[in-house]
């Protein structure tokens, strides 16, 4: 029963996390820069300030005492992980949410499989819970997760061809009409990066994990521990996001939107609102569902696994591949399917090492 109350919270969280940028679609006449950061305030600051708040007693006094290079760590793996998230935003921009989001969490189930053993083989980890990558080289349960790494690149470079397929197929007005900035070339570079930084946020858990731990210690419900690691961990990402938001508001000069009476204001601010609060369930069901599986690894990459089955369903539905010939459909389709599989490798590879 457990197990399936973690599926479930992990499918909620994918589907949160899968949806989040529909509501963005609906904010008019706002540069890209300002209706993104406007929802970061509530992705990163207001909304997991607000989870904490209710649901672990005396959060900010559990913040306050925790030593320094927890905090430092926990910030540091947000900062990187907000270049990922802000690069992830762009990644939808170029290449809409089938084929962008497949290609960057495609990435980040690779790399946050593959880092941290390869992190531990370097810096010498010799404890007996210290999965190393040349020990996944000798054990089933890492060779399974190395194949499902290399399945998933697989998948990334059919997708990156179906990318291309269409490229070719359409005219420029067509490739546009659903996805508006499509860039092939700008979103695949983006997306690689995005996928590999985004990876950082589960880092980010892990280096919080002393706070959650002192949480459930001062009797908060255990569903709800990482709820005080998403405060410190999202400043982080919300430091890097604002930061390059407002270098963009310079640069176009759009800081003029916020105020744009000519702009549905009203509307612009509760779209974007409404994105951003989506987006921080995705991690805020991550939590739940990671409590009840008691799997920190395969729960991000079930995760993963459920994020990008929902976007790739939307990115269908919002008919981002209309008008293209039955094999660069069908391309994508395998593409997705192909990541999907190597997600589940990987996922069932990281159960048979716990």
């Amino acid at each position: 029963m457990q197990a399936i109350l973690g599926v479930f919270f992990h499918f909620i969280g994918g589907f949160a996390s899968g949806s989040f940028y529909i509501p963005f679609k609906k904010v008019k006449y706002w540069a890209w820069e300002s209706y993104w950061i406007v929802g970061g305030f509530f992705s990163w600051l207001i909304v997991p300030f607000l989870a904490a708040w209710i649901t672990v007693p005396d959060f900010l006094s559990i913040i306050g005492s925790t030593d320094g290079l927890t905090l430092f760590w926990t910030y540091f793996m947000g900062v990187l992980w907000g270049i990922g998230g802000l690069t992830f935003g762009l990644a939808m921009r170029y290449l809409g949410l089938s084929l962008g989001m497949s290609v960057a969490l495609g990435y980040t189930s690779a790399f946050g499989s593959l880092i941290p053993p390869i992190y531990r083989d370097l810096a010498g980890s010799t404890g007996p819970d210290a999965v190393t990558f040349s020990g996944m080289l000798q054990s089933t349960s890492g060779q399974l997760v190395l194949a499902g790494v290399l399945v998933c690149l697989a998948g990334i470079a059919i997708c990156g061809k179906a990318g291309m397929m269409k490229e070719n197929e359409l005219p420029e007005e067509k490739k546009k009409e659903s996805i508006q900035e499509f860039n092939l070339r700008k979103g695949l570079i983006v997306a690689t990066i995005s996928g590999i930084l985004s990876a950082c946020f589960n880092f980010g858990i892990e280096a919080g994990k002393p706070m959650a731990e002192i949480a459930v210690q001062q009797g908060s419900n255990p569903l709800f521990q990482n709820n005080v690691i998403f405060v410190v961990l999202l400043w982080g990402g919300l430091t890097t996001n604002l930061l390059w938001c407002l270098l963009l508001n310079v640069r176009n000069k759009t800081f003029g939107d916020y105020t744009n009476k000519s702009t549905p204001l009203a509307s612009n601010y509760f779209f974007a609102a409404i994105a951003g609060t989506t987006w921080f369930l995705q991690f805020f069901f991550y939590g739940m569902g990671e409590s009840k599986l008691g799997n920190g690894a395969s729960s991000w990459i079930l995760h993963m696994a459920f994020i990008i089955m929902v976007s790739s369903l939307w990115g269908i539905t919002l008919r981002e591949w209309k008008g293209v010939s039955k094999k660069t459909f069908g391309t994508i389709i395998l593409g997705i399917l192909t990541i999907m599989a190597s997600v589940l490798l990987v996922g069932y590879g990281n159960s048979l090492s716990n």
